[in-house]
């Protein structure tokens, strides 16, 4: 069997694009070039995404999609790195001020001189050939290459036929604010990506790498695992790792949200993207920069799946504008063959209001900026999330599923309780026992004991997996372990209904008594769960390997509706695949650890906690709380929902004033004053609603 072929993507950045219209296009042509196995067009980063097919000529086929990119768009520059600066010339957009500045004041002059004369006809052509020459001409282009229906056409087409039929300043002045209402849009698209850059610049921008010649500054790429970085005061950790000597503070913000610094000594994790307050550290590199934390928010940010509303929006855009210039057609030329009282000039004035009306730019443009201004919202609130896809499944959800140990509890294992006539004496005996043991049950023991272990006490100590082990402590035989290891002594005990883990210990063949250990729930947990039914979760459910005591007791405690214990980890899956045969809405799956993984993927939203969360189940992960803290879960949903509000805003609102201009239109109760509103301004409002989704916080 053939080993599957790797594919590529590479991305060209297409500065100065802002037609919605032309990045679909953009996006469709570059898909036909031979080689390419998809493409796909970011107007709000505007990037041109393109993915090759393993094997072939990359240049060529960035050539052919850079090409295609400037046919399809003239003014845009190309750049092949974020932050190689285009080479576009200030000039291009002076001439262009310059020239809508003249136009409009001849437009002035012309409306001053009223009519009479054939002096205020020639203004009126100048203003309308100095505001709108281009857009004609780039309608024309494409005309001759079989391109029709985009906005220069439409543009071109309503107001050419308004000085056929004379209606010279309405003309001219559709022109002119459909250029206003670009610039407006332009600027307000421009804002949001302002937004977006300073989100992005959480990416460092060099290490100090450790040589034997001192440090040298270098990229991050360069920096291999196993280095030792020097990080000064005020300066971005380049590369997660672990300090190896210094003391400092620590800005986490950029990745978690949280404004407490993070104390970092010797031994501590630190990541990609945070920020050195005071001390000098040095920290020994554990993961190259692409598989760092920083670099994976960046490509998450970047590279995002479209929702389903955007898929639904390209494919409504496609049919709706030839279908209301067909309309606009029927509507010219049809009533006039058949109502005697109906003038050619007056219907073809409805026919125009349609044409200038019909633009679908506000949806096209304000949907995806409303996506990806939450999910940059998001990210600033520690949350990352993996397209609009997620987003929008998230803001959906019905039944919330949660694994166990890691997720609601600290995962980490604690003594809760002694049951002992000399509790003292049997955790001293106990932690004397367990000494010798890396069992976590068996540290947990260890830290319970306040005092020091003296080891010179304790010999013949011996292990044994599944029972426990039994050591001579001053001079004592201890036994501690589980029920099996009593029974298989013939130690007489009381065995205990204890949720989580129970130590049994016997000091020289009697029961002196039991350990309780358990794992801790985390604080916000409780919290967690009873926000989400606020929010509208119909069902939560618990899987865990746990026992069936300690997993009914935490679910008990929790306020968990339905529990499943003792599941390995493709039980999980075969339980999450049962629970989402009978589901309703959303199904969303929250873990962290490597065998949640499976269960992540399976998930119509899959939620891992990410700051101690291992790298497979952040891989299959659609959503990543940096923090580990359930309640951020919250803040996820909130900020999904919120975002998904403004996008339903931006659909009704769009489709009701166009649809009311375009009925009111048909009837000649629309002029093109309401028609220039309901495309440039409907457009402007959509666009600077959806840039409310930046600022959106949980």
């Amino acid at each position: 069997m053939q080993p599957a072929s790797k594919s590529t993507q590479r991305v060209i950045y297409l500065r100065g694009l802002t037609c919605a219209v032309c990045a679909r296009k953009i996006e469709e042509a570059a898909a036909k070039i031979d080689g390419v196995k998809s493409a796909s067009v970011d107007l709000v980063t505007q990037r041109l995404m393109v993915e090759t097919h393993a094997g072939q000529d990359e240049p060529r086929i960035m050539r052919e999609a850079g090409n295609v990119a400037r046919e399809i768009e003239p003014d845009i520059q190309l750049t092949y790195s974020r932050n190689q600066q285009p080479s576009a010339p200030r000039f291009r957009k002076s001439v262009f001020y310059a020239s809508l500045s003249l136009g409009t004041a001849l437009f002035a002059a012309a409306l001053f001189l009223g009519e009479g004369s054939i002096l205020p006809l020639v203004l009126y052509i100048c203003s309308y050939l100095m505001i709108g020459g281009k857009v004609v001409l780039r309608a024309l282009k494409n005309l001759a290459k079989g391109r029709l229906f985009d906005e220069n056409f439409l543009m071109s087409l309503a107001t050419v036929s308004a000085f056929i039929i004379g209606e010279y300043p309405e003309g001219v002045a559709v022109m002119l604010f459909y250029q206003i209402g670009e610039l407006l849009q332009e600027a307000a698209v421009g804002r949001s990506r302002r937004s977006i850059a300073k989100l992005m610049d959480i990416r460092p921008d060099y290490a100090n790498l450790q040589t034997a010649d001192g440090l040298r500054r270098v990229s991050p790429e360069e920096v291999c695992v196993g280095d030792i970085i020097a990080v000064r005061p005020g300066e971005k950790i380049p590369l997660d790792g672990v300090v190896k000597s210094g003391v400092s503070s620590i800005d986490t913000s950029a990745l978690t949200g949280e404004s407490m610094p993070l104390d970092a000594e010797v031994g501590t994790i630190v990541q990609a993207g945070c920020v050195n307050l005071n001390g000098l550290l040095t920290i020994v590199v554990t993961k190259p920069f692409g598989e760092s934390t920083v670099s994976k928010i960046l490509d998450l940010v970047q590279n995002s799946r479209k929702a389903p509303s955007e898929a639904f929006i390209t494919r409504f855009s496609r049919r709706y504008t030839p279908a209301v210039v067909l309309a606009a057609a029927v509507l010219a030329f049809i009533p006039p063959l058949f109502i005697k009282s109906a003038t050619l000039s007056d219907w073809v004035n409805r026919a125009l209001v349609f044409l200038v009306v019909s633009c679908p730019c506000a949806l096209v443009v304000s949907i995806p900026l409303g996506f990806f201004g939450g999910i940059g919202g998001a990210s600033r609130n520690g949350i990352l999330m993996k397209g609009g896809g997620a987003l929008e499944a998230l803001s959906r959800v019905e039944t919330a599923v949660f694994d166990k140990t890691g997720t609601l509890t600290q995962g980490v294992f604690r003594l809760s309780r002694i049951v002992s006539d000399d509790p003292d004496t049997l955790l001293y005996y106990a932690a004397h026992a367990e000494r010798g043991s890396a069992h976590p049950i068996a540290v947990s023991v260890q830290n319970a004991f306040s005092g020091s272990i003296d080891e010179s006490l304790i010999s013949g100590v011996r292990e044994e997996a599944g029972f426990g082990v039994s050591a001579v402590v001053n001079g004592k035989k201890v036994l501690a372990g589980n029920a099996r290891l009593m029974r298989r002594e013939n130690i007489a005990f009381d065995e205990a209904n204890e949720p989580g883990a129970v130590v049994y210990v016997a000091i020289d063949g009697r029961f002196a008594g039991y350990l309780a250990i358990a794992d801790t729930l985390r604080q916000s947990s409780a919290r967690t769960i009873a926000a989400l039914k606020k929010l509208g979760v119909k069902k939560t459910v618990m899987l865990t390997g746990d026992s069936k005591d300690a997993g009914e007791a935490a679910a008990a405690e929790l306020g968990i509706d339905e529990v499943h214990t003792g599941l390995l980890p493709h039980q999980k899956v075969e339980e999450l695949e049962r629970l989402s045969k009978n589901k309703k809405g959303t199904l969303m799956f929250v873990g962290d650890g490597i065998n949640d993984a499976p269960v992540l993927a399976r998930a119509d939203v899959g939620v891992a906690m990410g700051g101690a969360g291992s790298d497979a189940a952040i891989e299959a992960a659609d959503v990543v709380l940096m923090t580990d803290e359930p309640d951020k879960l919250l803040t996820a949903v909130s900020i999904s929902r919120k975002t998904r509000r403004i996008v339903t805003q931006n659909i009704v609102f769009s489709l009701c004033v166009k649809g009311a201009l375009l009925l009111l239109g048909a009837f000649g109760a629309a002029t093109m004053w309401e028609a220039v509103f309901g495309d440039v301004g409907v457009a402007l409002i959509a666009i600077l609603n959806a840039s409310r989704a930046m600022r959106i916080a949980g």
